[in-house]
C-alpha cells in the first residue's frame, strides 16, 4: 500500500513539473523573437555606443594626445617638424581596430575634435591585416543604419517583453539621478 501512495505522489509531482513547463511555454509564446535576421534587419545603435573612430584629418594639429591617453598606446602619429613655421606636419594617422578596446579616451580628450565615435559596428573581416584602418580609411563615413533604405532597422526595445523593460525602468532611474 505505501508503494502505491509513493508512486501516485511521484506521479503528481511530475505532473506538476510538467504543468510548470507548459506555463513557461505559453509565457515565452507571447513574447516577440529575439533572434532577427541580422544582414536584412540591424538593431538601431543606442545614442552613446562606440562604433569605429572617424578621423577627419584637415583638423589635426599631430599633438599626440590620443597615443598619450590610450591604455594600448594605439594610434599610430608619423609626423615632421617644419622648421620654418615651427610647427609640426601630420604625415599619417593608423588606428588598429583588431587591437582597439573601443574606451573613447582618444575622443574624449582630443583638443581639436578631429576624432569621433561611429555608429559602425560591423569589423569582421577574414584577415586581421584589414583591420589597420589608415587616415584615408579612417575619414571615410559609414553609411548610417538609419539612411540605408536596404535595411529593415529594429529599435533595441522591440525585442524585449514588457515585463523585461519594466524591471529595468527603476535601475534606469536610478542611474539617471
Amino acid at each position: 500500500m505505501n508503494r502505491f501512495i509513493n508512486y501516485s505522489q511521484d506521479a503528481i509531482q511530475a505532473a506538476r513539473y510538467i504543468g510548470q513547463g507548459f506555463i513557461v511555454t505559453l509565457d515565452h509564446m507571447n513574447r516577440f523573437p529575439i533572434t532577427i535576421q541580422y544582414p536584412y534587419e540591424k538593431l538601431i545603435p543606442s545614442e552613446r555606443f562606440r562604433g569605429r573612430i572617424h578621423f577627419e584629418f584637415d583638423k589635426r594639429i599631430a599633438c599626440e594626445v590620443c597615443v598619450r591617453v590610450c591604455p594600448m598606446n594605439l594610434p599610430v602619429v608619423d609626423w615632421e617638424l617644419r622648421r620654418t613655421m615651427r610647427r609640426k606636419r601630420l604625415r599619417s594617422y593608423s588606428i588598429d581596430f583588431g587591437i582597439c578596446i573601443f574606451c573613447g579616451n582618444c575622443v574624449e580628450y582630443c583638443p581639436t575634435n578631429c576624432l569621433s565615435m561611429t555608429e559602425e559596428y560591423e569589423l569582421s573581416t577574414h584577415d586581421r591585416h584589414e583591420l589597420n584602418y589608415d587616415q584615408v580609411a579612417l575619414g571615410r563615413l559609414p553609411v548610417s543604419v538609419i539612411e540605408d533604405s536596404a535595411i529593415k532597422t529594429l529599435s533595441n526595445s522591440i525585442s524585449l517583453p514588457k515585463r523585461v523593460m519594466e524591471g529595468h525602468s527603476g535601475l534606469q532611474k536610478i542611474t539617471s539621478s
